[in-house]
């Protein structure tokens, strides 16, 4: 375990916003996972900083990174264990140098696979859960358990992981056989296209409501290219943000509000943030 006093988090949000936490933990066994939630009051696990708002202020926050636990393990018949530290561009390289099919769909969002574990994310019609038959979690009396798929509750972005506030440690996937490499590309491809990955961003700011997508309410409500500071709902996007240089919290925090506020005006849609948001 390593800890850094009073760390800059700056750089571990994808957005390029963050103040200086009260420390920075990192953690190379399981074990100490739980030694650090017991002893701190205030926690909060990132992963890759890529779907994560942090405050630009002085934070009463012990973040814990678990980048340290990154195995990766072929257990045979399609079976793989994951720690929650794996980059997910590194299991889809797993993936296609074993010849295993499932996460196709999933390739090029950016994160870690305990980050997009803990949301159920997916794209394209498939979610991460869609491939896992086992997870290994810290729950909330700091116990390390496993938990099959079928006992636990996940829904479209949303799981009980995220619900109870538990870590994820690792899972156990199942893959089918075949990688299909031309989808791969062919999504890389839309994403490279469609997305503004060369901005400062956080991914889809919100998720789609049932039968709709957001990025069209968006368009419909007339706030795509809104700014607030350096803060910009996505011309290429509009379910993505922007910051085009210096841009803070607070401006993340009113960009959210004018757009939700809009959407609702114009459609009577409520938008849910996907983006996960540090309070202030």
């Amino acid at each position: 375990m390593k800890i850094y006093k009073y760390h800059h988090m700056r750089e571990y949000s994808n957005m390029k916003i963050g103040g200086i936490a009260k420390e920075l933990i990192i953690i190379e066994k399981k074990e100490e996972l739980v030694e650090v939630l017991k002893s701190r009051e205030k926690t909060f696990l990132i992963g890759n900083g890529t779907n994560t708002l942090i405050p630009d202020r002085d934070m009463d926050i012990s973040f814990i990174s678990l980048n340290k636990l990154n195995k990766l393990e072929d257990l045979g018949n399609g079976r793989v264990y994951v720690e929650s530290g794996v980059n997910f561009d590194d299991l889809i390289d797993f993936t296609e140098e074993k010849n295993y099919s499932g996460l196709e769909n999933l390739a090029g969002i950016p994160g870690s696979v305990g980050g997009l574990i803990y949301m159920n994310g997916g794209a394209y019609g498939s979610e991460i859960f869609d491939s896992i038959e086992e997870i290994e979690i810290v729950d909330e009396k700091f116990e390390i358990r496993k938990i099959k798929k079928t006992d636990t509750y996940v829904t479209y972005r949303n799981t009980e992981i995220q619900q109870k506030k538990w870590k994820v440690i690792s899972a156990v996937f199942k893959f089918e056989i075949g990688f299909n490499k031309e989808k791969v590309l062919e999504l890389k491809e839309k994403r490279e296209t469609r997305h503004p990955l060369n901005m400062p961003n956080l991914g889809s700011t919100f998720k789609n409501p049932e039968g709709q997508f957001s990025a069209k309410l968006i368009i419909a409500a007339g706030v795509q290219g809104h700014k607030v500071g350096d803060m910009q709902v996505s011309n290429t996007h509009p379910n993505f943000l922007e910051n085009h240089g210096d841009a803070k919290y607070s401006d993340v925090i009113e960009i959210i509000r004018i757009v939700k506020k809009k959407v609702k005006l114009d459609s009577g849609i409520e938008l849910e943030e996907e983006i996960v948001i540090i309070e202030d």
